[in-house]
């Protein structure tokens, strides 16, 4: 029983330092990400009396006219950070509130010295406080959670409550992009697309099923969530559309 009780004590006082390892390290992350001039967070403050630069990220940050492109739900920033690699003809700002994910790709920004990317960290409801009317030229929504209970229907972010929102900000010619492991939640935004009748660009309920006839962006940039979807065997669906 002495021995039980010794080993059982040592296993807590070992997950007990794996934790605080892990909480030290994301304080760490979030006061790095304080200091990178590429990330903006939330704050209730800018919103109540406005955030500097919504209307004037092209003046006020990117300091040129290039389209500016979101990337929604980010994560660790995979997407923003490999289509600003691609495409330095845009700009690219990822959105997510998890800090300590999102430390990642702002880290890879700043060891890279790239100038055409930035990263915002707040919740997604809010995220027509932050842009002006048609200042943003395009929109990727990259394996959202799909919501799948039908009480939690406003919750997706291809859901009218949302779409409304992407409206006030897009171009009128401006590309909303999604792409996801949830054949229910594709199905799902193909049915609003028609439903409001909406220009539907692209879709494929199997992207890699034929990657060649696919921009290279589609199938050679994976998230960390896509990457665990297709090793488990999920398809990727991807759809493309604009209102």
């Amino acid at each position: 029983m002495g021995k039980r009780r010794f080993s059982r004590h040592r296993l807590i006082c070992k997950f007990a330092a794996e934790y605080s390892g892990m909480a030290k390290k994301k304080l760490e992350r979030f006061q790095e990400i304080k200091a990178f001039p590429h990330v903006f967070e939330f704050n209730f403050q800018e919103i109540s009396r406005g955030f500097a630069l919504k209307g004037n990220w092209h003046s006020g940050f990117f300091k040129n006219n290039l389209p500016i492109v979101l990337e929604l739900g980010c994560g660790k920033g995979e997407y923003t950070v490999g289509l600003a690699q691609r495409s330095p003809e845009k700009n690219f700002i990822g959105v997510d509130l998890k800090g300590n994910r999102l430390w990642v790709g702002a880290k890879q920004i700043e060891t890279d010295s790239m100038s055409n990317a930035a990263f915002l960290r707040t919740r997604i409801d809010f995220i027509d406080y932050y842009f002006g009317p048609q200042e943003v030229s395009e929109l990727w929504i990259t394996f959202p959670d799909p919501q799948p209970q039908k009480t939690r229907e406003r919750k997706r972010l291809t859901s009218m409550r949302f779409l409304d929102r992407y409206r006030k900000f897009l171009k009128p010619d401006g590309i909303i992009h999604l792409k996801t492991d949830s054949k229910s939640f594709y199905d799902y935004t193909l049915e609003v697309i028609a439903e409001n009748r909406y220009t539907l660009l692209d879709h494929t309920d199997d992207l890699y099923a034929n990657p060649e006839a696919r921009p290279a962006e589609l199938t050679e940039i994976k998230t960390h969530y896509e990457g665990i979807f297709s090793k488990k065997g999920f398809k990727i669906c991807y759809l493309k559309f604009r209102f």
